[in-house]
């Protein structure tokens, strides 16, 4: 890990700050980030190793004021960061923490799949980040394309039925379905043994085209109910049904401390847009343009118009480097991105391993 004086050196050399102005500006962005109260000269010549005086401070923080780098949010107050003097310390000053084996393990664990469906692997997942971030998380799934290994229909009584889909990947779905008034037990067992006859690797999208021809042909073999059993067990997977999980979790921790009546319209109409399609569609893309973390703040995923929230987020990819999801976290501006970085990245890679 870089010096600080060194760390600022170099940064200054890319972002047309000297050494002085960049160490300023990274102490000033890591007071914030520690309590979100405006920083002051003085404060800054006690915390500087320098030796400079409260009065050059000053000199230089007007210079990063006027510059959109800073501002002051009263006549007399200290300074606080702009969104671009966020992104200016988030490209070259902050310097990350590392995830002890110890955490790594504890992610690992808490993120073991045996015994449980994905979406509450998932679930688990959210919450664990947004207890670490103290932010909103977010983990996202897209809808799954690969080979279904196995089908089984599941009697529940009262002309229903559980269909059940295991993935090649052992992934597994549910969902409930209405059977035929009458249907004997013997139906499913036949419905079932049919589709699995057919499926040899295919995708639930290629076992129902060729489900679909056999039928227009009348080459299905089955009764009537069994034919109608098949129907609905496989449109209840329609292209819309299987769109994706979304599960967002913590969203409390982003209404404590809100003392503007805009800032909380800002993340009512947060909540509204993520519950919406286009919004996944959104996070995957972001993600999928990206190798690893990648760090918004305001508005600059175009997801969202909040000045004052940031949104850190990862792709998961298998091992063939196909994305199969993201997750990340939303928060205010002042989260501490130094330890919300190395736990993004490292449970997005046990994600992706566990999907891929």
């Amino acid at each position: 890990m870089l010096s600080l004086p060194r760390a600022a050196e170099l940064f200054g050399a890319t972002s047309g700050l000297n050494s002085r102005s960049a160490t300023i500006l990274r102490e000033l962005v890591e007071h914030y980030l520690e309590t979100g109260d405006p920083v002051g000269s003085r404060t800054l010549s006690h915390r500087l190793p320098l030796g400079l005086s409260p009065a050059t401070i000053r000199n230089v923080m007007a210079d990063l004021t006027d510059a959109g780098l800073l501002f002051s949010p009263h006549t007399s107050a200290g300074r606080l960061p702009t969104e671009k003097g966020l992104r200016l310390f988030v490209d070259g000053l902050l310097q990350f923490g590392h995830l002890s084996e110890e955490e790594q393990e504890s992610i690992s664990s808490t993120l073991e799949a045996r015994g449980r469906s994905l979406e509450d692997t998932l679930t688990e997942a959210s919450s664990l980040l947004s207890g670490l971030s103290q932010a909103a998380s977010l983990v996202i799934a897209p809808k799954g394309d690969g080979a279904i290994k196995h089908i089984e229909f599941v009697a529940l009584g009262g002309n229903r039925a559980l269909v059940v889909l295991v993935g090649a990947d052992g992934q597994v779905e549910n969902r409930v379905i209405e059977t035929p008034v009458g249907m004997p037990p013997s139906t499913l067992t036949e419905a079932a043994n049919y589709l699995n006859a057919r499926l040899t690797g295919r995708t639930l999208g290629e076992l129902r085209t060729r489900v679909n021809d056999e039928m227009a042909a009348a080459q299905t073999q089955l009764d009537q109910l069994a034919t109608e059993v098949v129907a609905s067990g496989l449109a209840t997977w329609n292209d819309e049904g299987r769109s994706g999980t979304l599960i967002i979790r913590g969203q409390a921790n982003l209404l404590t401390d809100i003392t503007e009546i805009e800032r909380l319209s800002s993340i009512q109409n947060l909540f509204e847009r993520l519950e919406k399609q286009d919004a996944m569609l959104r996070l995957l893309e972001l993600a999928e343009n990206s190798d690893g973390v990648r760090i918004f703040i305001g508005s600059e995923s175009g997801l969202f118009g909040a000045s004052g929230m940031s949104m850190v987020v990862a792709p998961a990819r298998n091992d063939a480097n196909r994305i199969v999801g993201a997750i990340g976290v939303i928060g205010p501006t002042r989260i501490n991105y130094g330890r919300i970085i190395p736990v993004i990245d490292y449970t997005a890679r046990v994600i992706g391993q566990m999907l891929g």
